[in-house]
């Protein structure tokens, strides 16, 4: 599907015109395309941007889904996927993605632009339980910036006792301080 306001190398342009556009100020790049770069970055430009790279069987989990979800305001420089599909799939081969191919529950998975995405509660327990210093601040961050996020977080976990770091993230969770 071709956008407006997305473009991909090799459907309107080339790698090499997007580039040119890139230098001349009218681009921006975004996942695994450019945007022009007077366009407001939504949620649904940013999920869409990832469609090249998570196609119809992987999801956006983690710190990307939180950049999808605008709790995170920079593009991870490693996006993180994982299987939204019964049938087991073959990773894209790609640096800079790092994938899981243990199939996330279909109900932690919402649809964006076409795209699948965790759940913003989902998404904010996976960091915050979490063992990488980055994604623990930007839990706490997001959990601090939305309250109500964070509760659904919270009761995401009650009904998940036994998921791994549960702990991790309940403490974590519990500590943030809301405005």
């Amino acid at each position: 599907m071709v956008s407006p306001f997305l473009y991909f190398p090799g459907e309107r342009l080339s790698m090499a015109e997007l580039t040119a556009a890139c230098l001349d100020g009218l681009l921006t790049p975004i996942g695994e395309g450019f945007m022009p770069a007077d366009a407001v970055e939504t949620a649904w430009m940013r999920a869409r941007s990832l469609a090249p790279l998570l196609g119809e069987r992987w999801a956006a989990v983690r710190s990307s889904a939180a950049w999808v979800h605008g709790g995170m305001g920079v593009e991870p420089f490693r996006h993180r996927i994982q299987r939204a599909s019964a049938e087991r799939a073959r990773p894209p081969r790609r640096t800079g993605v790092l994938a899981n191919d243990v199939r996330i529950a279909p109900e932690d998975v919402m649809a964006i632009a076409g795209v699948h995405v965790a759940r913003p509660e989902r998404t904010l327990v996976d960091l915050a339980r979490s063992g990488e210093a980055d994604e623990q601040g930007a839990a706490r961050a997001w959990a601090e910036a939305a309250p109500d996020l964070a509760e659904g977080a919270r009761a995401w976990l009650q009904r998940h006792p036994r998921f791994p770091h549960a702990r991790r993230a309940h403490a974590l969770l519990s500590s943030v301080r809301t405005m």
